[in-house]
């Protein structure tokens, strides 16, 4: 069964939530974001947020944390295959830490669309 397809997708599932655990425990970054995701998701509740605004507020979240991990990974991979300073690789790394801010910076306009009426 495990080398069936549908084996190997659960197998694949196991994976990512391992993966996914090990970010959780040990990345300072995924630890922030995933307070604030755990912060914004109690003010929603508080303040009875809409469906739709649930919606953008969870892909927000979703896509910060996952941009977040993918740089993780990719300074991972940067920092294996040459350990030491690199002008390549610290462009690199600062290209993925962009994506990162891209996504972050988004997710704040959308707070601020979503939270500011039930603010003001």
């Amino acid at each position: 069964m495990l080398n069936s397809f549908l084996g190997k997708r659960i197998k694949a599932c196991g994976y990512a939530f391992k993966g996914a655990l090990i970010l959780i425990k040990t990345e300072p970054p995924i630890q922030v974001q995933i307070i604030i995701a755990i912060l914004m998701t109690a003010i929603g509740f508080y303040l009875n947020i809409t469906t739709v605004e649930w919606m953008f507020q969870i892909f927000s979240i979703g896509l910060v944390i996952s941009l977040e991990a993918a740089n993780t990974a990719i300074e991972e991979i940067a920092d294996f295959i040459h350990p030491d300073y690199h002008k390549k690789i610290g462009l690199i790394k600062d290209m993925a830490a962009g994506a990162v801010f891209f996504a972050a910076i988004t997710a704040v306009i959308i707070g601020l669309i979503i939270y500011i009426p039930y603010l003001f």
